[in-house]
């Protein structure tokens, strides 16, 4: 029975915009999606660590991906997110995004590993490529994402 089920297995993504590039972000990890608000910033910390938020009485570290995969400056939008991720290793912490698109459902053979790349600094936040629909979306992986540098 273990078999079959492997086969025909599937995972959702929320597909997110940065940039002109959507990429997609494994469901299992999305604790919350929040509207932008304010970031209190904190002082001796990297650029792409954007401060932190309250949400309902929890306190958030919030970064930027854009500014961590070496893309220009998140620019607020009425499309902007803020993210929440719940990480084993690292608790929880959110993640701007310029907008969140839609959840899609990948059948696991549908989605193409990727191959290391030391040179490529954004493959490095990339765990596959999932194809959708005729089009290709790149799959952060988030632990990657955040741990570099934590």
């Amino acid at each position: 029975m273990e078999e079959l089920k492997a086969v025909g297995e599937t995972t959702q993504f929320i597909v997110i915009k940065l940039g002109e590039e959507q990429y997609g972000i494994d469901i299992k990890y999305i604790d919350n999606i929040v509207r932008m608000q304010h970031i209190t910033r904190v002082p001796k910390v990297d650029a792409y660590l954007k401060g932190v938020i309250n949400l309902r009485g929890e306190v958030i570290p919030v970064m930027s991906i854009r500014i961590k995969m070496g893309l220009e400056a998140d620019v607020e939008t009425k499309s902007s997110r803020i993210i929440i991720l719940k990480l084993e290793q690292h608790g929880t912490i959110g993640v701007i995004v310029d907008e969140v698109k839609e959840v899609v459902t990948l059948e696991n053979e549908n989605i193409e590993k990727m191959a290391y790349d030391s040179k490529d600094e954004k493959a490095s936040f990339l765990c596959g490529v999932g194809k959708c629909e005729g089009g290709l979306i790149s799959l952060l992986d988030l632990n990657s994402v955040v741990l570099e540098g934590i």
